[in-house]
């Protein structure tokens, strides 16, 4: 359990550290999971890495029975869960544009309030307090543009600091929610399997960690990828056997080919094909 949360925790600090530096078009950009866009790849990311903190809350299944590589069987990836899957980031990234847009909002309305009422408060003294008011509202006109630039024509929320905190939240509360559960819990997926803690814990270092690759690919950066995050997947995608030696393939190279991220060549399958090496596949 404790090198799988690290893992987990090391690559979602990294992946906040990401989103801290994205614009609005960053945000918009496509990705190699498409139809998703950047925003959307984001939102089932975190969707992905917050779900431990309702599992943990509900009651616990009386013994597991699917492991991480059972829990990417072939029934996840149907036509029809993919789809439900592509559907519920695109609606969970709208949702939080529109969450996002109304609590700008609503500061904005606060903000012009409490000048009011300073204002009026203003006024009310000497007039020798009039200069020292002028300062003051010239402050506050420029923290007021401030605010409104940081919302776009359309009332959506400049997302630079807002997916990278959203995000933030969501995986400590499942890291916490771990911290308090014993280790030997058992909890059950959205898709009805009861799996132990550490095991979908695994899964969730899978998410965080492939679709990075998948971002970094759409931001255009290289792969951020942390050491302890590609050791718990590169295992799990092999079943901790070695990859070949003929293909002289690092972790990053043998996740991003057992994933499809990276097109296999002809010498490579065949080399794969003649030692019978076979790995975990999965979809998105």
């Amino acid at each position: 359990m404790d090198l799988v949360r690290a893992a987990f925790r090391a690559e979602c600090v990294r992946l906040t550290d990401i989103l801290s530096e994205v614009d609005d078009a960053d945000l918009d950009r496509p990705t190699p999971c498409p139809p998703w866009t950047v925003r959307e790849l984001i939102a089932h990311v975190r969707t992905g890495a917050g779900r431990l903190t309702d599992m943990l809350a509900a009651s616990a299944p009386p013994r597991a029975e699917v492991d991480a590589a059972g829990y990417f069987g072939a029934a996840k990836f149907t036509p029809q869960v993919d789809a439900a899957r592509i559907d519920a980031a695109r609606a969970e990234a709208a949702r939080a544009d529109v969450a996002r847009a109304d609590a700008a909002r609503s500061e904005a309305a606060r903000s012009d309030a409490a000048r009011s009422a300073a204002a009026r408060s203003e006024a009310a003294r000497s007039e020798a307090a009039w200069s020292e008011a002028a300062g003051i509202d010239a402050a506050r006109s420029e923290a007021a543009w401030s605010d409104a630039a940081r919302i776009g024509g359309d009332g959506r929320v400049a997302g630079r600091a807002a997916v990278a905190v959203e995000f933030e939240q969501a995986w400590q509360a499942a890291d916490a929610a771990v911290a308090d559960a014993p280790p030997d819990r058992v909890i059950r997926t959205r898709h009805g399997d009861a799996m132990s803690l550490t095991e979908f814990l695994r899964t969730r270092v899978v998410e965080v960690g492939v679709h990075g690759l998948d971002l970094a690919a759409a931001l255009g950066r290289s792969p951020w990828l942390t050491p302890q995050a590609e050791a718990v997947i590169a295992d799990l995608l092999t079943g901790g056997r070695p990859a070949p030696a003929g293909l002289r393939w690092d972790r990053l190279t043998v996740i991003r080919k057992t994933t499809g991220r990276e097109t296999l060549t002809v010498p490579e399958q065949a080399m794969i094909d003649a030692a019978g090496f076979r790995w975990l596949v999965f979809g998105r």
